[in-house]
């Protein structure tokens, strides 16, 4: 009886990863407002296959692909280069919104997305 309980346990954590790996897929949109109060409007679409993320960022500079993108569970993270920087993305999928950090050199910003 034990081990049916840890195994309905396992299996409901199982699915719930499952189900937020899927509910990356699509488009999502939001803005990244930075020190300085401009606002830029951001355009994501990602594709999730097993724990590979890809897709493109759409922003200011165009359509941008996604490199190197990793999901584990509700949490995932991607580049993106610009010019000659790069963009280092960590987020986490939220039933309703995504919250995604974006790092470059020494600077932060915070952003929310919105499934479109």
């Amino acid at each position: 009886m034990k081990k049916l309980f840890l195994l309905s346990i396992l299996l409901c954590f199982v699915a719930a990863g499952l189900a937020a790996t899927t509910a990356l897929n699509g488009q999502w949109i939001g803005t990244l407002k930075t020190g300085d109060g401009n606002e830029y409007p951001l355009q994501y679409n990602f594709k999730v296959d097993g724990d590979k993320l890809t897709g493109t960022v759409r922003g200011p500079h165009g359509d941008l692909p996604i490199n190197d993108g990793q999901i584990h569970g509700s949490v995932f993270s991607f580049d993106v280069s610009l010019d000659k920087m790069l963009l280092i993305h960590t987020g986490k999928i939220y039933p309703d919104s995504i919250g995604l950090d974006i790092e470059c050199d020494e600077t932060k910003a915070h952003t929310v997305l919105k499934r479109n």
